[in-house]
């Protein structure tokens, strides 16, 4: 806890909203779609889907193939505990909306479901976009599947995969076709997170955008951020806190950027602090 909040601190203090920008590329996606005020009629479904698993009190076992939880002391957990502490933020399941909405991506890979908070952002955002999601846990998956299909039947462009992450990238060959943004929030070790960077390497292309969730969330997981930014093929990112945003333009020189996504401080943030 100690550290998240020192580094929490340490982002307030580094961080710009859009006056500090001279990138048009990254001014234009700040301005128009992280600062986009507009109250978009699919929130509403994220909050009613949000809702029915805070509410949902059956509880599920759970198979935790990643670096583990700072909450949770048994495998078996309430849906509505882990919806509350394990899912992604009000917040960030709608800026995940927009930037899906911004970038109009024609095939998304999540790599790790948990209950499908920041799936059903992701699907929702455009009804035409692929989205393959991947998730360890069968139990865990499932709910996911019986709640986002009873919740919207709109839900029609999701395919479920349950699956350890490093046999998928083994054993299903993708390509930039599968994966123009992929949203990593599946296993927050430094090994695994770059085991995944490494093997989807090949798949991108000029306009791949890549989010990796807790980028802060130990001092491991930062020493990732670091590499991640310092790779040759990365061109331009993103540090919001939450998350770590990657593109690889090749017209763009290398730039890192601190950016505030809410443009004041976040208690979105802080209940993610306490875990």
């Amino acid at each position: 806890m100690n550290h998240l909040i020192k580094s929490y601190l340490k982002f307030l203090f580094h961080s710009k909203n859009e006056h500090g920008i001279h990138s048009p590329f990254v001014f234009d996606l700040v301005t128009k779609c992280f600062y986009d005020n507009t109250k978009y009629s699919e929130y509403k479904t994220l909050k009613s889907y949000r809702k029915s698993l805070l509410e949902n009190k059956n509880t599920i076992e759970v198979t935790d193939f990643g670096a583990g939880s700072r909450v949770f002391k048994s495998n078996v957990r309430a849906i509505s505990k882990i919806a509350q502490t394990a899912g992604i933020t009000p917040k960030n399941a709608e800026l995940l909306f927009r930037i899906v909405r911004y970038f109009q991506p024609k095939s998304v890979l999540e790599i790790g479901t948990s209950l499908g908070l920041a799936t059903s952002a992701l699907s929702l955002a455009n009804e035409n976009t692929k989205i393959i999601t991947l998730e360890g846990c069968t139990n865990t998956q499932k709910q996911a599947q019986v709640q986002l299909q009873k919740q919207n039947s709109n839900f029609q462009n999701i395919e479920f995969v349950t699956t350890e992450f490093s046999n998928y990238f083994k054993n299903c060959p993708l390509n930039t076709e599968h994966c123009q943004l992929i949203y990593f929030d599946g296993n927050h070790s430094k090994k695994a997170t770059l085991e995944y960077f490494e093997a989807l390497l090949p798949t991108v292309s000029n306009d791949s955008v890549w989010i990796f969730d807790d980028i802060h969330w130990s001092t491991d997981m930062e020493d990732v951020w670091k590499i991640i930014k310092n790779h040759p093929k990365v061109s331009v990112t993103i540090d919001t806190f939450q998350w770590g945003i990657v593109f690889f333009r090749a017209e763009q020189k290398k730039e890192h950027f601190i950016i505030n996504p809410n443009k004041t401080i976040s208690s979105h943030l802080f209940e993610r602090i306490r875990f």
